[in-house]
């Protein structure tokens, strides 16, 4: 049984056909939201970032949300391999369950994973926005009028009207949430971000943390990131929101692929349109983008039938050690991802990939 699935839009799928892919064909890797699903990804990235794309000569864009801006970052350190596998470690080390609490409160989980986020960046910052061929771009979703600043009664009154707004029209989400994109600032991004209400802040070592915790903050999990430096006034949360799986305009670029290690076969554009099905579906803009994606009979396999998810922190409660066990096994099951895209790409040969 094959663990990895490979998808692409019709100009990607006829380069596969016709000449394989090798790492200068690569202009842009995407990461997406999705909690502990990534860590299904990790060894895959490992050798994405910390071998096969290493040498890359021409400029490789980053692009990630929530977890998946922990991970671009993560391939932009100087050993990625190591950075890549002590994410893994951290996440799946990660214990928020003290003194009898049933659910952690957001306060603990936001001041731990700041914590963490310095004890893998500090100092290390000039370094990863100087990476010779990798250009960083975190994405945040800044709130508005009433989501502008957290508030015990104004938060949850903002997300329902976001909830609602949404249902009607993805663009109309741009009432409530506003796509940040924290960017490196040698290289704009190679496609435009005219699908959504959108504003570009130029990612520096004063703001890097903040933009990636920001990034991460799961509305009602964690607290927001406020007025995060050089970016506009307000309140910052998940990249997810607004960008769950970074549905962009891969289609626009000059030249070359997008190349996305993704947990699923579908590109879902925001994390309210995980129940719209309609949002689902593939798009003239995924015409250059290839998904790497892992088989659902492979996915059957691992713990519970699925990926690492979320709700494991309720679902195993105060049994960390379990939940640490399972979460172990499924990064080790997910060598075999890691292991069929190197043969496939070592091999030079032709690719023959299923349609998005």
């Amino acid at each position: 049984m094959r663990a990895l699935r490979v998808l692409a839009g019709p100009t990607a799928r006829e380069h596969l056909r016709q000449r394989g892919l090798r790492p200068e064909d690569v202009r842009a890797v995407p990461g997406a939201a999705g909690g502990p699903k990534g860590l299904a990804l990790n060894p895959l990235d490992r050798y994405l970032f910390g071998d096969w794309l290493r040498g890359a000569d021409q400029p490789v864009h980053l692009i990630g949300a929530s977890i998946g801006a922990w991970r671009m970052a993560a391939a932009c350190m100087p050993d990625a391999d190591r950075a890549l596998a002590r994410l893994a470690e951290d996440y799946i080390g990660a214990d928020y369950f003290r003194g009898g609490d049933r659910r952690p409160g957001a306060q603990v989980i936001s001041d731990d994973f700041r914590d963490t986020v310095k004890l893998h960046f500090a100092g290390r910052e000039p370094a990863v926005l100087s990476h010779p061929a990798f250009r960083l771009h975190v994405v945040a979703s800044r709130g508005r009028h009433v989501l502008h600043r957290e508030g015990r009664w104004r938060t949850p009154a903002g997300f329902v009207g976001a909830y609602a707004t949404n249902l009607l029209a993805r663009r109309a989400l741009g009432a409530w949430l506003e796509r940040v994109v924290f960017s490196d600032p040698r290289d704009e991004l190679p496609f435009p971000l005219t699908d959504y209400r959108s504003h570009r802040v130029a990612l520096t070592p004063v703001n890097f943390h903040e933009a990636v915790v920001a990034s991460c903050s799961i509305p009602f999990w964690m607290k927001s990131v406020p007025d995060v430096p050089g970016a506009p006034p307000g309140a910052y949360w998940d990249g997810g929101l607004t960008d769950y799986h970074l549905h962009w305009r891969y289609d626009a670029l000059a030249d070359g692929l997008a190349l996305y290690p993704h947990f699923q076969a579908s590109v879902v554009p925001g994390w309210l349109d995980k129940s719209l099905r309609h949002r689902h579906r593939s798009t003239a803009a995924l015409d250059r983008l290839v998904v790497l994606a892992p088989r659902a009979e492979w996915v059957s396999t691992l713990p519970g039938g699925r990926l690492p998810d979320r709700s494991d922190f309720q679902r195993y409660g105060r049994d960390v050690a379990g939940r640490q066990a399972a979460w172990r096994r499924a990064l080790a099951e997910s060598q075999r991802l890691a292991d069929e895209f190197a043969t496939l790409v070592v091999s030079g040969r032709p690719i023959d990939a299923e349609a998005l």
